[in-house]
């Protein structure tokens, strides 16, 4: 199993020259985020690292973005270059906002689809759909089968698979469960009908490397320690030293040549 920070070929420019336009400014003039500046330089931060290194693998590609929210990270992919993007999203009145994105060219390129993330996977599979890549942003720690999650995109074939989440701090291979309200959108959706209170697993680090491994995939890490100290606002949790840590890790095929290579 190949553990490792990314290459640091693979490095983002993270030089601060004045005020550049970043690819979420237009988020400002969105519902969400209007009166939430901290939140609009958080993801540009996180488009960084979860978007632009992977810029040569998006390019061209077909990507299925998993628990898409208003459509944000689909967004994102198609002013990347993925030439189509499919996100499913279980909640409808989030969806809905994505009519109000400013580039209609980037936004047809974007198909979001209400549903339950597993029964979206499943017909995907069902209809022995593939992908180039697949995004897992923000939902790893809002579920409680995560093997069934990564079976499911496995099946899609895809060439990358990127996970964006919060893992354990903890030494072993863990995963901690906790209780979360589901009326918030942030949270995880509804597991049954009616309820109000969900049960979701945090993985540790190792816990995700040994999921990669046991489904055939080579992990690699990207290392958030190269981003300047001075430029980390809204992106704290990434640093944290206690409990838990946001991560961002790539999973690739073992069978598609050494890590080295790429």
């Amino acid at each position: 199993m190949a553990v490792k920070n990314f290459p640091s070929r693979r490095r983002v420019d993270t030089a601060k020259e004045g005020h550049v336009l970043q690819f979420f400014d237009f988020l400002s003039g969105q519902e969400l985020y209007a009166d939430d500046p901290a939140s609009v330089k958080r993801m540009n931060t996180r488009h960084k690292h979860l978007i632009e290194v992977f810029k040569d693998e998006i390019d061209g590609s077909r990507v299925f973005d998993i628990a898409s929210h208003d459509g944000r990270w689909a967004y994102a992919f198609a002013g990347a270059g993925a030439r189509q993007v499919v996100g499913v999203e279980a909640r409808q009145h989030l969806i809905d906002l994505f009519d109000n994105y400013p580039d209609a060219a980037l936004r047809n390129k974007v198909d979001l689809r209400c549903n339950d993330l597993f029964q979206e996977l499943e017909h995907q599979v069902a209809l022995g759909e593939t992908y180039d890549v697949v995004s897992v942003f923000g939902i790893l720690y809002h579920i409680m089968d995560h093997m069934r999650l990564l079976k499911l995109v496995r099946a899609l074939q895809p060439k990358l698979v990127i996970v964006d989440s919060e893992f354990m701090l903890r030494p072993g291979a863990i995963i901690r469960m906790v209780r979360e309200k589901t009326d918030k959108r942030l949270n995880a959706a509804p597991q049954i009908e009616g309820q109000e209170v969900a049960a979701v697993g945090y993985p540790s680090f190792r816990a995700m490397n040994m999921m990669a491994d046991v489904l055939g995939y080579d992990i690699e890490w990207v290392d958030w320690d190269l981003h300047p100290e001075d430029d980390r606002v809204g992106v704290r949790d990434y640093y944290r030293k206690k409990g838990k840590r946001r991560g961002t890790c790539a999973l690739w095929p073992r069978d598609r040549g050494k890590v080295s290579d790429l």
